[in-house]
């Protein structure tokens, strides 16, 4: 790192005019470097630890910088970190789709850079530094279209060091962590070469430094007691299943029959491992989103064919249907199913995607792809928060898209679930990494609330999460499977629940201070120039 600050750090005169090739592209090179060391860092590679390397980088390229130079600086570190994290959106609908949302999301990366590098020149910058790019991913996580939380810090950690301060505070205090630790890496850094070339450096600047650095890694250490995954309710058998499509990509849509058959064959197939003794009888089965794309409350056959496997199973069963009423918007809905009673409760779909399950501007968007009518009829939000009550378990229902919003799991928490949910349909992305990525967050959210997760997926990766984060039973892709674990039952709120958005706005309080400390020192150096102006003229009037 010596020898590209050397090259990079110290700013070099106005004019590049001779100026070696290298050296002109160096920081534009960091730039993109740290953005693509970011998206290394996301599973399914567990090279979490890149992400403080990667903030370094970030902070060498940003520190001293002009607003304009930053802007341009943060929008590579953003295309370079997005456009390989979010490749899978354009699996199966082609390139424009991904690229459109690439650079939209890196403008939020780069006026977040923008902001990093107007505080960098203030006294423990690494801090204001961080909070400022929470800022940036929290109006990602909100704007537009309900925002794209995709590809916060946070849910590159779930194989992570930092992973206990999700607990703590959430996904904010886990990203903060992540980033102030990066950044204090790259002042420790700044600081010693200073020293070694001879300079003076305050004692407080180190000291900030090393506070940038370690307290974060204090922080992580001080929260893992909060990490618990004991049975404080008991505990409960959980079937996941996983009954796989006909095929790969958009068009396993036009075989919706055949996906709700691969699931209620599955099912009754674990019936059968049951009454054999193969395995244990579960006390409630949770089938994927999407698992009948056949409205069961309109269609007699599909009605018939869920009944049936959930009366061999015997336990309430939880279905994901789409719901076609006569008039409005669509409905993705969870639909609890009882063996004796049929359908009994319903919880529909809080946060729908964009572009996925409904079109904003449909008129425009089809001018750059047609492929938006295969959205034919646009999903309609829920408003309830989803808690079933499965034989004595009360299970959280976050589904898919959901996972990836603070909101959606901690609401079940906070209404009663002692276990969550994420019933998922990934087929559309294919074997890409999309399935990983998720997978992350619900990690993530397991240790953040405390609960065990059960991740149902059509096509896969299905899993079962510990409240710890841990994975205790997987599947593969594209495989029908059924996963039967014995999972703890808890109660107990970690503090990121009971503080649910307290923490973020805390940082977003700190960022805005940091910027308005920047604003009122630039007023005041503007008042300061004017003044000896206005001084030097009044000098020369009267000589």
């Amino acid at each position: 790192m010596s020898a590209i600050m050397t090259s990079v750090d110290t700013p070099g005169p106005a004019s590049t005019e001779g100026r070696p090739l290298l050296r002109r592209f160096a920081r534009p090179g960091a730039a993109a470097l740290s953005g693509l060391l970011l998206f290394a860092s996301f599973p399914p590679r567990p090279l979490w630890w890149l992400a403080v390397p990667a903030f370094a980088l970030l902070g060498l390229t940003l520190h001293g910088r002009r607003p304009r130079s930053a802007f341009g600086l943060g929008y590579l570190a953003g295309l370079g970190f997005l456009l390989p994290l979010l490749f899978w959106t354009g699996e199966e609908v082609g390139p424009v789709p991904w690229l459109a949302l690439v650079a939209a999301e890196a403008l939020f990366v780069a006026f977040a850079c923008t902001g990093i590098a107007l505080v960098s020149r203030l006294p423990a910058w690494p801090v204001w530094a961080a909070a400022v790019w929470i800022a940036g991913e929290a109006a990602r996580a909100r704007m537009p279209f309900g925002g794209f939380p995709w590809g916060k810090i946070a849910f590159g950690q779930a194989d992570g060091f930092f992973l206990p301060l999700a607990a703590l505070g959430g996904t904010p205090v886990l990203s903060f962590a992540v980033v102030l630790c990066g950044f204090g890496l790259y002042e420790c850094a700044r600081q010693a070469l200073a020293h070694r070339r001879g300079g003076t450096v305050p004692r407080i600047a180190a000291v900030t430094a090393l506070f940038a650095l370690l307290v974060p890694v204090a922080a992580a250490l001080a929260s893992r007691p909060l990490v618990d995954d004991s049975a404080e309710d008991g505990t409960a058998t959980v079937a996941a299943i996983q009954g796989n499509v006909p095929r790969l990509g958009l068009d396993f849509n036009a075989q919706r029959r055949a996906v709700l058959d691969n699931h209620a064959r599955r099912t009754e197939q674990l019936a059968a491992d049951v009454a054999a003794g193969k395995e244990p009888r579960p006390d409630f089965v949770l089938w994927p989103e999407n698992s009948s794309d056949l409205d069961p409350y309109r269609n007699s056959d599909a009605r018939l064919v869920i009944d049936r496997a959930v009366k061999a199973i015997g336990v309430p069963t939880v279905v994901g249907a789409v719901l076609t009423p006569e008039t409005g918007k669509l409905r993705n809905t969870l639909i609890e199913w009882d063996p004796a009673r049929g359908p009994v409760d319903t919880y529909d779909k809080r946060h729908v995607q964009p572009f996925g399950e409904y079109i904003p501007m449909r008129s425009v968007v089809r001018v750059f792809n047609s492929d938006v009518d295969r959205v034919r009829r646009d999903f309609g939000p829920g408003h309830e928060v989803g808690v079933f009550d499965l034989a004595g378990t009360k299970v959280g229902l976050v589904t898919c898209f959901e996972a990836a919003f603070d909101d959606a799991a901690r609401d079940t928490v906070t209404h009663g679930a002692q276990l969550i949910s994420v019933p998922s349909n990934n087929a559309t992305f294919g074997r890409s990494e999309m399935t990983y990525q998720q997978l992350a967050m619900s990690r993530v959210r397991a240790v953040e609330h405390s609960r065990s997760v059960v991740v149902p997926v059509t096509s896969g990766v299905s899993a079962v999460i510990m409240p710890d984060g841990e994975i205790v039973e997987e599947t593969a892709m594209f495989t029908p499977d059924a996963l039967v674990a014995e999972l703890p039952l808890r109660s107990s709120l970690t503090p990121a629940t009971r503080l649910g958005s307290a923490p973020e706005l805390a940082l977003l309080l700190l960022a805005a201070g940091g910027l308005a400390a920047v604003a009122v020192g630039a007023v005041r150096t503007r008042r300061r120039a004017t003044d000896e102006a206005d001084e030097a003229v009044t000098g020369a009037d009267t000589a």
